[in-house]
């Protein structure tokens, strides 16, 4: 199943603790239909003292939002659905952005 966020995307978040905020797609888990997004939907994370980790502790990491709650945002800034065409000079599928009519790379 093809998704519309994409790894090194930036989103918009549309619900939930963050909304409004934006950040950079870390990962995509195609599976779950989430996404990590970078700075956003932070947990508190318990290690143990490990190599890289010496002295151990409670962490922060980002966690999996549902990529319904998330809106790709273009060039310009604004938060934008995802549409995709046919290139004609590469014959391949590319994502625009609907309100601008721009490619999104």
């Amino acid at each position: 199943m093809k998704l519309h966020i994409k790894k090194g995307d930036t989103v918009k978040v549309l619900a939930g603790d963050d909304k409004g905020k934006q950040g950079r797609v870390l990962f995509v888990d195609n599976k779950k239909q989430r996404a990590k997004v970078e700075g956003l939907n932070m947990v508190s994370k318990h290690t143990k003292p490990n190599s890289k980790n010496p002295q151990g502790g409670i962490m922060k990491i980002e966690a999996g939002i549902h990529i319904s709650n998330l809106m790709v945002v273009d060039d310009k800034g604004n938060a934008t659905r995802i549409g995709r065409k046919l290139d004609e000079k590469t014959n391949q599928s590319v994502r625009y952005s609907k309100k601008s009519g721009e490619v999104i790379k």
